[in-house]
């Protein structure tokens, strides 16, 4: 078993994530005409005009809480400092690259999402890449092991992973007994998850920007304190990048080590393409009515996970000088490593803390995604919730002091299948998201509100719920 998995999983992600998330990234980015780049004030304004709802769904800046709640993890602490003890500076830069195209990745995936998107059985909007599978492509078997492979994936396996993060941090900067720390952990979470959306929407709404804005004022600190430093580190990145300069630490992998090493953490990193974030997406209210609107806030969300919170990482380390890769010291104590270089021993207990919330709120935001996989399923209904409830609290507990690399890597399987599925699926469906784009951007030239009107769009008729597009 552990010999398919690994064959899989090299598959999935050393061939056809690695090229296929970056070649569909910049189809779209062709596509949509540069959409990220030429209207990227519409994600704030679609975040920010008029943050609303209604009684079936959540406001557009709480999905975007959410989403960036299960993007930024311990991905942006260690994820970051392995790109860079591995690839060198360079793969920053190709963190950066992956991000810019991705953008317009997540655009399409949320739009089809809010498209897509139904009410439940208690009037509230689901929705996600195994509706739009299913109802766009007519194939529900695809999407049927699409939610079961997000369920294993994000609402259990992962969530230990992040439990374990956080109890191996906390535990080792307070010197706090790891199952106290899991299990602390796990009764939190379970006050915020057994609130259901709406409730995990009001926890990440607060804390999640709390959280990104005090790490990057840290990183602003860091980078005024030694700002003489500062351009050269960014020419180091970008000269890096291509071989022009030798990576700082002495690594010496070269272009194809910082490629690499930065395509893989990046994608990892802001999940765009991945079918997670859309599932989320799906739930909220857009401002304006129409499908577009979600796209763009989405797409900001992999702008704020990579090209700001995993820069903030980069900089810090970068600027202290401690990346050796003869050291051996890697991950996450290579940021800690980095923090105590700029704020003393208090940086020990600040990335301690920095993984609580990121890594917590990573728990939060996974679990919502898999809750609305099982509805599509057919297990909507109060007693299955319940039973995914309890499941993901005990994977939280049993990921704080336990860590099977086999159970991971399956997770790892998991993921790779549903985003290769999730990126047939949007290729396929991108004449729709072309369509829908088109007439988001010329209603906004017109001086008008975007407003989605199903009579233009006869081919959806028997796909779509035209009743929720009534405004």
């Amino acid at each position: 078993m552990n010999e398919i998995i690994n064959f899989l999983n090299n598959i999935f992600w050393g061939y056809i994530l690695l090229y296929g998330l970056l070649a569909v990234g910049i189809y779209f980015t062709i596509r949509l005409k540069f959409i990220q780049f030429i209207h990227f004030k519409e994600m704030f304004k679609s975040v920010f005009d008029k943050d609303e709802t209604d009684e079936s769904g959540i406001s557009p800046l709480q999905a975007l809480t959410i989403s960036l709640a299960s993007r930024v993890g311990t991905g942006n602490l260690a994820g970051v400092a392995v790109a860079l003890y591995l690839g060198g500076a360079g793969a920053i830069f190709w963190m950066w690259i992956v991000a810019l195209v991705g953008m317009a990745t997540a655009y399409a995936e949320s739009t089809l999402a809010q498209l897509y998107k139904v009410k439940d059985e208690n009037n509230q909007y689901r929705g996600g890449p195994a509706f739009y599978i299913a109802k766009g492509l007519k194939s529900p078997i695809l999407a049927g092991i699409f939610s079961i492979s997000l369920i294993i994936a994000f609402g259990l396996i992962f969530n230990a992973v992040q439990a374990n993060s956080i109890a191996n941090a906390v535990g080792s900067a307070f010197n706090i007994d790891k199952m106290y720390v899991g299990y602390a952990i796990a009764a939190v979470a379970a006050l915020v998850i057994f609130g259901g959306i709406r409730g995990i929407a009001k926890i990440a709404e607060i804390v999640v920007p709390f959280m990104a804005i005090v790490y990057l004022l840290l990183a602003i600190f860091t980078m005024i304190v030694n700002y003489e430093a500062v351009p050269g580190i960014i020419a180091l990145i970008v000269k890096s990048a291509f071989g022009l300069q030798e990576a700082v630490g002495g690594v010496t992998g070269g272009v194809l080590a910082a490629l690499m090493n930065g395509v893989k953490r990046g994608l990892f990193s802001n999940e765009a393409g991945m079918g997670s974030a859309p599932n989320i997406a799906a739930v909220a209210t857009p401002t304006p009515h129409h499908p577009s609107s979600q796209g763009f806030v989405q797409a900001l969300g992999v702008f704020i996970d990579t090209l700001l919170i995993c820069t903030a990482t980069a900089v810090m380390i970068l600027l202290a000088g401690v990346l050796d890769p003869g050291s051996g010291v890697k991950g996450i104590e290579l940021t800690q490593q980095a923090l105590s270089v700029h704020i003393g021993e208090a940086g020990n207990y600040f990335v301690a803390i920095a993984i609580l919330f990121f890594a917590f709120t990573s728990i939060i935001g996974n679990y919502t995604y898999a809750e609305n996989a099982l509805s599509y399923l057919g297990a909507g209904k109060r007693t299955w919730i319940f039973l995914l409830r309890l499941a993901a609290i005990s994977m939280v507990i049993w990921g704080s002091y336990e860590k099977v690399q086999t159970v991971f890597n399956a997770a790892d399987a998991a993921m790779g299948l549903m985003a290769t599925i999730n990126l047939i699926a949007i290729v396929l469906l991108s004449g729709t998201v072309a369509k829908l784009t088109k007439d988001y951007i010329e209603q906004r030239k017109a001086g008008k509100e975007p407003t989605f009107e199903a009579k233009y769009y006869p081919e959806l008729r028997d796909k779509i719920d035209i009743s929720i597009w009534k405004k």
